[in-house]
Parts: C-alpha cells; sequence; structure tokens
C-alpha cells in the first residue's frame, strides 16, 4: 500500500521560504513521477511541479524560478523548496505519485495522494 506524508508547512511571512518534505512509502519511487499540487479555499487543485525520475523537472508558470522540486530516492522523499513566498501561494499543498504515461500537470494522472499541508504567507 502506497503512503505519500507531507511535512514542513506552517506560517512564513512575505518573501520568506519554506520547504517541504513528502515522505513515499509501499512504492518504489526511483521510476516513479512525483507531483506537487495545491488547493486554496474555493478553488481547485491545481499543479505546482513536477520531477520525473531521472530527475527532469517540470513547473507552473506561477511558481517557476521560486520553487525548486527535487528528490532523495534513497530515503525515499521529495521536497517542494519554496523561495520568494507570496500571499497567492498560501493554500494546502499535496504531493501525489503519477500513473505512468499520463499528462504531469493534470491532477488525473496521479493515483496517490498525501493528507497535505498548510502554507500561509503573510503579507
Amino acid at each position: 500500500q502506497v503512503q505519500l506524508a507531507e511535512s514542513g508547512g506552517g506560517l512564513v511571512q512575505a518573501g520568506g521560504s519554506l520547504r517541504l518534505s513528502c515522505a513515499v512509502s509501499g512504492r518504489d519511487m526511483r521510476s516513479t513521477t512525483m507531483g506537487w499540487f495545491r488547493q486554496a479555499p474555493g478553488r481547485e487543485r491545481e499543479f505546482v511541479g513536477a520531477i520525473w525520475g531521472g530527475g527532469y523537472t517540470d513547473y507552473a508558470a506561477s511558481v517557476k524560478g521560486r520553487f525548486t522540486i527535487s528528490r532523495d530516492n534513497a530515503k525515499p522523499t521529495v521536497y517542494l523548496q519554496m523561495n520568494s513566498l507570496k500571499p497567492e501561494d498560501t493554500a494546502i499543498y499535496y504531493c501525489a505519485t503519477a500513473r505512468a504515461g499520463g499528462i504531469a500537470t493534470s491532477r488525473h494522472t496521479y493515483d496517490n495522494w498525501g493528507q497535505g499541508t498548510q502554507v500561509t504567507v503573510s503579507s
């Protein structure tokens, strides 16, 4: 059974940084594409970024240049480093594992989700 557990969320001032972690168990993640999504109140869950097994990454335009995804297959854990945070980044952040062959930016591609971690950015 695949389990994902996010951690590292919290309250930070605008311009600050946070690093989220997603611990993965029950699945060999070395060849698995991992995604990060977020959901703000009253809004749909949206793509933040993804990292492929080989280390290639892709990001939503709204976070490109500020957020960085990395992975440590030995742990196994995926990270989301968030810098220059803005109030509009406030949301619950989720990590997820992708099915092979799907579109990485679509939440329908992902089959296992963590419980989420709250990120709040104050102005």
